[in-house]
């Protein structure tokens, strides 16, 4: 997280700078690692219900030193109980991020979470892109993120799959993750980090070992068509970005899912999945096809069941595992591809 050097909140300190503002306002030490606990394991966003802390000094953190520095500026809730958050920052920038509960009662949230206010990728059929890229976001207001999802129930997983490209923001996802690793206990098989899949970026991430899942999105098997869909990687051909998954694969141990958005009468076609397959087949990998979700001014359309299926048979004939994956919390514009950095309607 930041320096402290100027503090918008508790979160954006380091453990040693929290502590010593602790102190400063009349605390133990000990106590900013109640206050980490509380947020972090409880969910608790108020320093008046951190009832463990003497009540002089929760009030003084309050008048002196907000908690998080993000604020929830809108909140939309679908059917199925996902709910998307719009948190605003004190530059007035905003990000989404959505709460997903599971359908097995009793079983923690999935929580999407972004890195990036706006996205420089771009693709089409995206609205996170539409505006282009603002700003990385800080470690903290990652974090914040986290905590935000986690006051509003449990969470037992995470895809940082979000506004932004994650790669690009890696070395601020990286210290927010080991945050949510150490205090939330989210680790590597609790978390996947989604990504477009710069082969270089993703060699030197390989060295590192890091503690996450890794999912690519390809959306198509074609070099110009993929760079028609996903504008930041022209140039850069898909058996770049294979290779670059097999050598995650053989420097951490773990498969690469690779995600793709089926866009009807775009890139779902019998022959788009047969080649989809050749470029699979012997690879130690698993496939997500996500059925595109409407957004407003995007020329695409949504395949039927039926498409989606065959998509999905041709692989598994090729002995590639893949699963059909229809997104929860369109009607509240909270499913892949409908998050965007602007107020809800």
């Amino acid at each position: 997280m930041s320096d402290g050097a100027s503090v918008p909140s508790f979160f954006a300190l380091e453990p040693a700078a929290a502590e010593a503002a602790v102190v400063a306002r009349g605390g133990k030490a000990f106590h900013a690692r109640i206050i980490r606990r509380e947020a972090a394991e409880r969910g608790v966003l108020d320093y008046a219900r951190m009832t463990a802390l003497p009540a002089a000094l929760r009030a003084s953190l309050a008048a002196e030193l907000p908690l998080v520095s993000a604020r929830e500026a809108a909140r939309r809730e679908s059917r199925d109980g996902t709910i998307k958050l719009l948190l605003a920052f004190p530059d007035g920038r905003t990000v989404e991020t959505v709460y997903i509960p599971s359908r097995t009662a009793g079983k923690g949230a999935t929580l999407c979470v972004s890195t990036q206010v706006g996205c420089p990728v771009r693709c089409p059929f995206c609205a996170s892109g539409k505006d282009g890229l603002v700003r990385n976001l800080e470690a903290h207001e990652i974090v914040e993120q986290y905590l935000f999802g986690r006051a509003l129930g449990a969470l037992s997983r995470s895809v940082v799959m979000g506004i932004g490209e994650p790669l690009l923001n890696f070395e601020n996802l990286a210290r927010a993750l080991e945050f949510v690793r150490a205090e939330i206990g989210l680790g590597a098989r609790k978390t996947t980090v989604s990504t477009v899949g710069f082969p270089e970026r993703l060699a030197r991430i390989a060295e590192t070992n890091p503690p996450f899942q890794l999912a690519i999105s390809l959306h198509s098997p074609d070099d110009e068509q993929r760079w028609e869909l996903v504008p930041a990687m022209k140039g850069v051909p898909v058996d770049d970005v294979l290779a670059a998954g097999d050598d995650w694969f053989a420097k951490t141990g773990r498969e690469i899912t690779y995600e793709y958005v089926l866009l009807g009468g775009t890139n779902d076609s019998e022959g788009h999945a047969q080649r989809l397959a050749e470029r699979l087949v012997g690879r130690r990998a698993t496939v997500n096809l996500i059925p595109y979700n409407p957004v407003h001014l995007a020329q695409y359309g949504r395949p039927s069941s039926e498409r989606a299926e065959n998509f999905r048979m041709v692989l598994e004939e090729a002995g590639i595992v893949a699963t059909v994956r229809w997104s929860r919390g369109m009607e509240a514009d909270a499913a892949c591809g409908q998050l965007r950095m602007r107020p809800a309607r």
